[in-house]
């Protein structure tokens, strides 16, 4: 029964029926019923008959013909409008989005689009529906439905009659259009860089973005930590996006941002000539090329004498490039890339300086305690604040007063100093140094830490490293400060001196004396170490600071 209701296009009048009902405010719980049943119909189909679903509910089958359902029903919609008569579309826009966010928009648009396309030609009624039609889907469906129409329209101009000005009136769109599909992925085919740059280049009210996402993408395009960190499709995907957008740009456009333009390529193709992957580097000089002539149209142009094949550049991108590269390039299309890298790594006439005699430079270390602090906090300078963190501790321990002037302040930095780079023994230093700031000024520290270890935005292992100086730091102040030294007898212990043999009764004696004198034991009077120097326990006065505020939220 279900199957003949399908292929009597009992669906469309479903829809159409919800449309009218939708226009006369009718029920919002029956619209979502009639919704998730539409959209959700080959699944319910295969959950009650366990797989064993006629071919029609199948997922391939079912969703481009609810797309010729769709066409039906906006077709009734059109033949309304022309009769005067009202009707709504939110219906059909709610179906196509959350078909489209489903994951079956593939098989739906296949069919929308292509008719779309053809009944928007000329015809301005059926181009306000289908501009309808998009602008009624909600937001949260948005990114699927515009993505469709941009990976499947054929054109620029054909997309530019199926959306509109859809970017300029949704955000959710513009958001999708200007910055996800440019910036945040790269995955996309040129094609679709074409029809998404192309349709914002089509209308006046859409150029204003297309400006704007060129210099969100010449932004990216001459970070050095984008050239860095980001891999070499991104980079390439960013590359096309930029000479497409060059392309489309007017004579006025150029001359309100060459300076910009100007200032973009520089700083740009410094920092991709200072890349070390060999396609980085050409790739920045392929576009610094055609910024160049684009904005030097009189003037001289920047020109790097590498021979590279532009394979990824549209038609509408080829303009860009230098009439003159053209023989080059397509001459380095016969090359294989050992010879293009060797090409371009070639430093034969690059005379090398005489280093013999250079002598690497240490960088000196602060001397004073405040000094000390100002690197930690704010210099740039990477050798001097690893020397400051290296000589920080000494330099707490020689100069008590001082540190006692900006021991909290001191104490403060060390809690939240972080490694800048891959220094030997950081966390080592920076725990002495914190110990050494807590010896030296214990209750106005012990107050300060303790304080923070109970408070919001502490990491588990700065928590860690508060209780690990309190430790030792306690340990330090507990341990007497002079320490007494064990005298060793220095005098040599007695030998046995084996004399050559005599016949005389002095020399026989000497040696049985000796031999007697050997293994005796002599216990020696007095005392044979010195006593340790009493001296007070510098922890006894402070033990309380260390201890109390810890303990008064343990159980809290």
């Amino acid at each position: 029964v279900l199957e003949q209701f399908l292929r009597e296009g009992r669906v469309s009048a479903l829809m159409w029926e919800a449309c009218q009902q939708q226009a006369q405010a009718g029920s919002p719980e029956l619209q979502e019923d009639l919704l998730n049943k539409v959209v959700c119909l080959p699944d319910h189909v295969s959950n009650k008959l366990h797989g064993k679903n006629p071919p029609i509910f199948f997922p391939q089958n079912y969703f481009p013909f609810l797309g010729g359902e769709i066409i039906k029903v906006l077709q009734q919609i059109s033949d309304s409008l022309r009769g005067g008569l009202d009707c709504s579309i939110s219906f059909v826009s709610r179906v196509l989005g959350k078909v489209c966010v489903h994951g079956s928009q593939k098989g739906i648009l296949s069919v929308l689009v292509p008719r779309l396309a053809d009944l928007t030609k000329s015809d301005c009624i059926w181009q306000r529906i289908c501009w309808r039609l998009v602008e009624c889907v909600p937001d949260r469906w948005m990114e699927a439905v515009v993505l469709g129409f941009v990976q499947r329209a054929p054109r620029a101009d054909v997309l530019s009659r199926l959306l509109g000005n859809l970017v300029v009136k949704n955000k959710k769109a513009q958001f999708v259009v200007t910055q996800k599909v440019l910036l945040l992925q790269y995955h996309h085919t040129t094609e679709v860089l074409q029809n998404l740059l192309g349709y914002l280049s089509l209308d006046s009210l859409r150029r204003a973005l297309l400006i704007k996402v060129l210099r969100e993408l010449l932004e990216i395009w001459g970070s050095s930590s984008a050239v860095r960190h980001s891999p070499p499709e991104q980079q390439q995907y960013i590359s096309k996006a930029i000479l497409i957008c060059l392309s489309h740009l007017k004579e006025p456009e150029i001359e309100s941002c060459r300076q910009e333009l100007l200032t973009s390529m520089m700083e740009g193709v410094k920092c991709h000539l200072d890349s070390s992957l060999p396609q980085i580097r050409r790739l920045g000089m392929i576009v610094a090329e055609s910024i160049s002539s684009k904005i030097n149209t009189d003037g001289p142009i920047l020109k790097f004498q590498v021979k590279v094949l532009m394979t990824f550049m549209s038609d509408a991108a080829l303009p860009l490039v230098l009439e003159s590269n053209k023989k080059s390039h397509t001459a380095a299309s016969a090359m294989p890339d050992k010879e293009l890298d060797a090409e371009l790594d070639s430093d034969d006439d690059l005379i090398p300086y005489d280093m013999s005699e250079d002598k690497e430079l240490k960088t000196k270390a602060p001397v004073y305690i405040r000094e000390c602090m100002e690197v930690l906090t704010g210099s740039e300078d990477v050798d001097k604040w690893e020397a400051t963190v290296k000589a920080l501790e000494s330099l707490v321990r020689k100069n008590p007063a001082a540190t006692r002037e900006v021991s909290v302040d001191l104490a403060k930095i060390l809690l939240h100093l972080e490694e800048k780079t891959c220094m030997e023994g950081f966390v080592e230093l920076r725990r002495r140094a914190q110990v050494a700031v807590l010896t030296t000024d214990p209750i106005p520290v012990a107050k300060y830490l303790t304080s923070q270890f109970y408070s919001l935005n502490y990491s588990l292992r700065q928590r860690m490293d508060i209780l690990d100086v309190l430790v030792l730091a306690a340990q330090e102040l507990s341990y007497p400060k002079c320490h007494g030294k064990t005298k060793q007898s220095d005098a040599p212990k007695p030998c046995i001196q084996l004399l050559p043999g005599s016949d005389s009764s002095k020399d026989w004696r000497r040696i049985i004396d000796e031999r007697i004198k050997s293994k005796t034991r002599r216990f020696a009077k007095g005392q044979s170490q010195v006593e340790l120097a009493s001296s007070p326990n510098e922890f006894n006065s402070v033990a309380g600071h260390f201890f109390f505020p810890l303990i008064q939220h343990f159980d809290r």
